[in-house]
């Protein structure tokens, strides 16, 4: 698994969205047991801190030692650094294991197997991720140029994965539709800069040129359509693979 996301974990905590309650009462609503849960890449624990409000036990888990020094605390999540494809947990410990944007990098010949050692019989695997950020119809037209004229070289070929909505990805398991949902959030222009800063892609690009992507052009067409001050609601749709695990 690639480690885009360790050398600015402290702006992917600050800046990255979160998921919003409807997408944890489907699961919730789909778990036949909550002993143990596993957020597996778990980033800075996002989806764990909210599975530890229901579930006795929650580990999680990143290859990325600066993610998980930025990953919210509570007294049932354990983090350890740990990669996805092998992860050190007896067999059947899970009720539910969830990967929050993340699955697309795995190497699912061998991930699955570890997911159905781990997984109880009944237990719910969660492949969760979130498409590309829409607001108004000016900054989407901006937002669009940079993801693909701008930075479309940079991307790694798994992102086409988050393009497919994860459609693209084999899934051995008997599956369940995601209701649709989308996260929302009321951002500012500096909060939406901060976020672009996050994508994989902005970074590659800043590490192939020396220079940000976000070009002297790019941020003045940005502030002549999103002010200062200007709080704009900007939307992430959500996609999903979900399946039960039986034996």
């Amino acid at each position: 698994m690639k480690d885009n996301f360790s050398t600015r974990s402290a702006e992917y905590a600050r800046f990255r969205p979160g998921y919003p309650p409807q997408l944890f009462d489907f699961l919730f609503g789909l778990c036949q047991n909550f002993d143990c849960a596993w957020d597996c890449a778990t980033g800075n624990g996002q989806i764990a801190v909210v599975l530890s409000e229901r579930f006795r036990w929650v580990e999680a888990t990143d290859i990325s030692a600066n993610q998980l020094g930025n990953a919210l605390q509570k007294p049932n999540v354990h983090y350890r650094v740990e990669a996805a494809e092998s992860p050190s947990f007896p067999d059947h410990t899970f009720d539910l294991v969830t990967v929050g944007q993340a699955a697309h990098w795995f190497d699912f010949e061998k991930f699955y197997p570890a997911v159905k050692r781990v997984l109880k019989s009944g237990g719910i695997l969660a492949l969760i991720g979130y498409n590309l950020i829409r607001t108004d119809e000016a900054t989407n037209a901006l937002i669009d140029r940079l993801y693909r004229n701008i930075l479309g070289e940079y991307w790694d070929a798994e992102r086409r994965h988050v393009d497919a909505s994860y459609a693209t990805i084999p899934f051995p398991f008997p599956e369940m539709e995601l209701p649709g949902m989308e996260m929302t959030y009321s951002w500012t222009r500096d909060h939406f800069i901060g976020y672009l800063g996050t994508w994989s892609a902005y970074q590659h690009y800043e590490k192939k040129n020396s220079r940000s992507p976000l070009d002297e052009a790019f941020i003045q067409e940005l502030e002549s359509i999103w002010e200062e001050r200007e709080i704009k609601t900007v939307r992430f749709p959500i996609f999903g693979r979900i399946g039960v695990h039986r034996f």
